[in-house]
């Protein structure tokens, strides 16, 4: 029995220990489980106790039926450990939380089969790891703004909106541009590295986010290892992200920059690998009776150092709809599509075509307020920008199974 299986096995015998994380079955993405607990926008103050532990098992099973680089079937999954603790109601801290984020992965591969650049499943990491993801103190200052520092995802609170947070596909998550980046990708999952983040409200539906991060997160070398390693040339991640209103949503505006040099895929001389990326949301067609049902959808655009990546523009769109079926109010249906487009200069390097794009089909169901369901669809066009490799067709359902420690 393999150690993920053998993990469900141990979920499973602490079922007479444990209750539901949520009763509502609405999605948390995987890399917004911790900052979840900390930042519960519409509920009541305290909702949440002073010390929360939550643990969620997710299995994908994926058969990749055709395309691509081969057939095959893959068994993915992902347990989270999470806990965060008010230490203004443990031990009268004002303002301030600790956070702890544990995670493992089986390490098995749809990417392989499919030979795809933007990682079709969000739960897929290549290795086979029991790691901390995230470790961190976050403190308020005044009632408008607060800093973060320790072990932190930086897609945890940048680059991520609820509305793309229902799909499977890595490139919905965070977008391809800034996830191509780095020597060893930037600080998200499934490897993070030490940063510091400041929050500032300076308007009602208004924030202002910057962050910097080793450039250079964890162990290249031993990518299975928790490592804090700063100096050794690896220089800092710089993010910077406004948050503005939007009727019946939101968008946001970023910008990310290394400061260590990169050498050019050309080799002409080296430069700092920069982008930019807006994002957005907004409720479409509201239902009657209740705002958070009914149509809503998404778009983003990104850019990318030419000289630098195989991906120089990123473009995505998305629809959800909640409560699609009469008496199943939390289910949620999508489509959407995401394509990474290559870079000249990548061209010039590697015969490739132009972009990669990725069409997927999902619907999500809770069956009860500790497990929900979900079967998707995707449709691989061009994978990796690869003239050699054929459009992948892969067929997934997910479980994922969530439990809050009394």
């Amino acid at each position: 029995m393999s150690l993920g299986r053998q993990l469900l096995a141990v979920l499973g015998a602490m079922l007479a220990s444990v209750q539901p994380a949520c009763a509502d079955d609405k999605p948390i993405a995987q890399s917004d489980r911790l900052h979840s607990h900390t930042h519960g926008a519409g509920k009541a103050e305290n909702a949440e106790p002073p010390l929360a532990v939550d643990l969620t098992y997710t299995a994908d099973i994926w058969r990749a039926a055709r395309g691509g680089v081969r057939s095959g079937t893959r068994y993915l999954d992902n347990l989270d450990i999470v806990a965060a603790a008010d230490m203004e109601r443990l031990v009268g801290w004002s303002g301030a939380t600790v956070g702890f984020y544990g995670l493992y992965n089986n390490g098995a591969s749809l990417g392989e089969l499919l030979g795809d650049a933007q990682t079709a499943s969000n739960i897929e990491t290549g290795v086979r790891a029991l790691r901390v993801y995230e470790a961190w103190i976050d403190q308020k200052i005044g009632s408008n703004a607060s800093v973060r520092l320790g072990l932190y995802d930086l897609n945890s609170e940048f680059d991520a909106l609820e509305a793309s947070s229902l799909f499977i596909g890595s490139a919905h998550g965070i977008g391809t541009d800034i996830s191509q980046s780095g020597e060893n990708g930037p600080s998200i999952f499934p490897t993070t590295s030490l940063g510091a983040r400041v929050a500032v409200s300076p308007a009602p539906d208004w924030m202002v986010r910057a962050a910097i991060l080793d450039g250079v997160p964890g162990d290249p070398a031993r990518p299975q290892r928790t490592a804090i390693k700063l100096g050794n040339g690896d220089g800092a991640l710089l993010v910077g992200e406004v948050e503005a209103p939007l009727k019946n949503g939101k968008l946001l505006f970023g910008h990310w920059r290394y400061t260590a040099l990169s050498d050019a895929m050309t080799g002409a001389g080296q430069h700092r690998n920069h982008g930019y990326y807006l994002r957005g949301e907004a409720r479409l067609v509201p239902e009657s009776g209740d705002p958070k049902q009914g149509l809503a959808g998404f778009f983003r655009l990104g850019l990318a150092d030419r000289r630098l990546n195989q991906f120089g523009r990123f473009a995505s769109v998305g629809l959800t709809y909640t409560g699609l079926i009469k008496g199943r109010e939390d289910d949620q249906f999508g489509l959407a599509a995401a394509s990474a487009f290559t870079t000249d200069d990548y061209r010039r390097t590697v015969a490739a075509d132009d972009a990669e794009t990725v069409f997927e089909l999902t619907y999500r169901a809770g069956l009860a307020p500790w497990l929900t369901v979900q079967p998707n669809v995707q449709y691989v066009i061009n994978p990796a920008a690869d003239p050699g490799l054929g459009n992948a067709l892969a067929f997934g359902l997910r479980l994922e199974l969530g439990f809050r420690l009394k």
